[in-house]
């Protein structure tokens, strides 16, 4: 079939598909539980706020949003989790085409991140990290269209993603200081004005409710943050440690993307042209933000968690085409593409034999069983419907997602407590 753009466009739909379609259909299958966080996220959405004691709100918004649709049916939260990619892959190759006359290396771009396992592997626990993927490419898209054409529409579109991108996740704040870096360097250079400044009016509007409802917590949202870092660890050796460590698996974890790569081109010889405008943004939403998370390591002396790098190399893969263009042979297109394929598919069967074999997995709780078990005990008593859940998120939110009633979760307690609202209680002790 000749590579004409055309049937790029068709290579590429097939390749979101067939990715959408495995990674609905895998863990559907293979677990029998939906995984941690996501459980955590229907907690939370069961009982609404602005905020959680783990993390903004935006998680949960969606989750409740699905909730409301589909009920507890464990696709479709593995459906939810793939449409996040799938939009993230999308908006990838449109911003791309701004990069590249060739859609074949548009393609590439996209491809490439299959060798990243955040992107396959990682992805059926819809989680904070995934919820946060749309909204880092789509901030750093209209970014792109509002430097380059420099409309209100785009600054204000480019304002209100980043606002749902630290809705998702605080750690958006690391793209959002490399965007500040980019943009105080281009009003230097004269090759931009202030009009930027009015993506600060729906940033600004949007985040004010989840600002407040900090404020009235004791941002308590940020104390776990820190805590999970291991800041409160005095050692010096962490300054060195923990960047060393995160350097290591970033090297890791691109293994494959690079082999893939070098299909490609096999000789890297590096020609930066610094006075490129389109390098220099790259640089500045890909390798600036990952460089401010390991000075962050390494002057604070925290833990960075492998996962919390999901979003990050989301345009990795346009930056490595763009700068090896000129040197990409596609003589040896064939390797490329046996090699992907054998990512493609080894990714999700590597995901399925190890649901299936291990069986001490957060993902073999019978949460179901016990929520029935749970219903017919109320059922004995009481003639009123579960209206309340408290306990942690795990237990508690099983509950809250399997009971018919879908009780609001309210946490507190160690143990596992059911009410009505009314006098009517009854506290379980549930093992996890």
């Amino acid at each position: 079939m000749a590579l004409n753009k055309k049937n790029i466009l068709k290579l590429f739909y097939l390749f979101l598909s067939t990715h959408l379609f495995l990674w609905i259909l895998i863990p559907s299958f293979t677990n029998n539980n939906l995984p941690l966080d996501t459980i955590e996220a229907l907690a939370w959405g069961s009982n609404l706020d602005w905020g959680f004691n783990k993390h903004p709100p935006m998680s949960a918004f969606f989750v409740e949003i699905f909730f409301q649709i589909f009920g507890s049916q464990d696709w479709a939260y593995y459906l939810l989790s793939q449409i996040c990619v799938i939009i993230s892959f999308f908006i990838v190759f449109k911003f791309a085409e701004d990069f590249f006359e060739n859609k074949l290396f548009c393609l590439f771009s996209v491809l490439l991140l299959e060798g990243i396992y955040f992107y396959n592997f990682t992805t059926p626990e819809f989680n904070v990290n995934v919820c946060l993927m749309p909204f880092w490419a789509l901030t750093v898209l209209y970014l792109w269209k509002g430097f380059k054409n420099n409309k209100t529409t785009y600054w204000l579109l480019f304002g209100l993603f980043s606002a749902f991108g630290f809705l998702s996740k605080y750690l958006f704040m690391y793209l959002g200081l490399a965007i500040d870096i980019f943009l105080a360097y281009m009003l230097y250079k004269k090759k931009i004005n202030f009009k930027c400044i009015i993506s600060l009016i729906p940033f600004l509007i949007v985040l004010l409710p989840h600002l407040i409802w900090l404020t009235e917590n004791d941002y308590i949202t940020i104390t776990y943050g820190l805590h999970r870092t291991g800041a409160e660890d005095p050692n010096i050796l962490n300054h060195i440690k923990h960047p060393l460590i995160f350097l290591i698996k970033q090297i890791g974890i691109l293994s494959p993307f690079i082999l893939m790569f070098l299909f490609l081109n096999n000789k890297l010889k590096l020609n930066l042209d610094f006075l490129d405008n389109k390098l220099l943004f790259l640089i500045s939403i890909t390798i600036l933000p990952i460089l401010l998370v390991c000075l962050t390591s390494m002057f604070m002396g925290v833990k960075i968690r492998t996962m919390w790098m999901s979003p990050f190399y989301l345009f990795f893969g346009v930056l490595v085409i763009y700068i090896f263009q000129s040197k990409i042979d596609l003589s040896n297109l064939r390797g490329f593409t046996i090699t992907f394929i054998i990512l493609f598919i080894l990714s999700p069967f590597a995901y399925a034999f190890i649901s299936l074999t291990k069986t001490d997995k957060r993902t073999d709780y019978q949460g179901k069983v016990i929520a029935e078990k749970v219903q017919k005990i109320w059922e004995k008593k009481y003639n009123t419907e579960i209206k309340f859940v408290y306990g942690d998120e795990w237990i508690a939110g099983n509950l809250s997602y399997h009971l018919k009633t879908r009780p609001k979760w309210n946490g507190g307690v160690k143990c596992c407590v059911i009410s009505d609202g009314t006098n009517n209680v009854e506290y379980m002790e549930i093992v996890k």
